[in-house]
């Protein structure tokens, strides 16, 4: 079968490559995938350019999440079948096919689109997870940059449905007609001399107890600035390629506090109960057209690279992602 593969860490444009291999086969609890659609997330990216928080044993196939069609049953698997269109959690992902646990994978309702379908855990989870672990009640403000992003728009629609009120961070102004096209307001452009002092005026004062930043430098501290005394900096990613920047008076005299979200760590908010709920909910926005999450250009396995370097292109309506064969 044919498979996206690097066996050196680097650009993806220039150490992806399409292989021959093995089709696999599904051991006990396992099944065979046949691939329909993979996004490209930038922990994807990461994992190519050796930048993650883990390194894969090389050489690797990369890919996390997708969309496919149950190809193989291994022993023991008995919540599948054969032809069943599943999306969820895998490893290898780019390439005809693909193995993944039985029990990680999420049977979809044919109404779901594939744009849609192939994304609809890793993100969603992500930012639900994250979400829950602000400790925020109704009617308490948070704040967050890269908000045009697909996880930021979750958040803030997620948010609402909870009265937490979200101040939305954009760097181009008109990423804010394309939040209110969604129905998310409370949106600022950062490429404005005073915008930190318009985010103050949507507030009304009011104190911003967390802020979600994903995108480091300097922004970092741009965010820690709005948010009031003792309140927390989540570390969510680095859009920006810098490290995070936080000057001594907003840590000291605020009392603030500074620390990471890894969705790769299992929770210890959340029961395995509670993100399967979480998973099924999300299921059943989509199947209801209330869950809508866009692919902007789709590529083959054997333009992976291209689509790389077309994932990392600022702007973009909707995520980058691979097509089986």
């Amino acid at each position: 079968m044919k498979a996206v593969v690097f066996d050196e860490f680097g650009s993806p444009r220039k150490v992806l490559k399409l292989e021959e291999r093995p089709l696999p086969e599904p051991g006990p609890g396992q099944v065979r995938v046949k691939l329909i659609l993979s996004p490209i997330h930038n922990h994807d990216l990461m994992i190519v350019t050796g930048h993650y928080g883990y390194k894969p044993q090389l050489p690797h196939v990369p890919g996390t999440e997708a969309l496919g069609v149950v190809e193989k049953l291994g022993d023991g698997v008995t919540n599948l079948k054969l032809g069943q269109r599943v999306t969820g959690g895998a490893s290898a992902a780019w390439a005809e096919y693909y193995l993944a646990g039985a029990q990680s994978l999420v049977p979809l309702p044919d109404g779901i689109d594939d744009a849609t379908a192939c994304q609809l855990v890793s993100m969603p989870l992500s930012a639900w997870r994250l979400l829950g672990e602000l400790q925020v009640e109704a009617g308490e403000w948070i704040v967050q940059n890269a908000a045009n992003g697909a996880v930021g728009k979750i958040i803030a629609k997620l948010a609402a449905e909870r009265g937490v009120r979200v101040l939305n961070i954009v760097r181009r102004e008109a990423a804010v007609a394309e939040l209110k096209a969604e129905g998310i307001g409370d949106a600022i452009s950062s490429e404005h001399q005073d915008w930190q002092e318009r985010a103050r005026a949507i507030t009304g004062g009011a104190p911003i107890r967390r802020a979600l930043d994903s995108v480091a430098g300097r922004a970092s501290d741009e965010l820690l600035d709005l948010v009031g005394e003792e309140g927390w900096l989540i570390s969510f990613g680095a859009l920006s390629g810098r490290p995070m920047q936080i000057s001594a008076d907003n840590l000291l005299f605020k009392r603030a506090v500074v620390k990471g979200f890894w969705a790769a760590k299992p929770s210890s908010f959340h029961t395995p109960e509670q993100i399967r709920g979480a998973i099924v909910e999300f299921v059943g926005k989509a199947a209801r057209g209330e869950l809508k999450l866009p692919i902007a250009e789709v590529f083959p396995l054997e333009q992976a690279a291209e689509a790389a370097e077309a994932s990392n292109e600022k702007g973009r309506q909707g995520k980058i992602a691979i097509r089986g064969s």
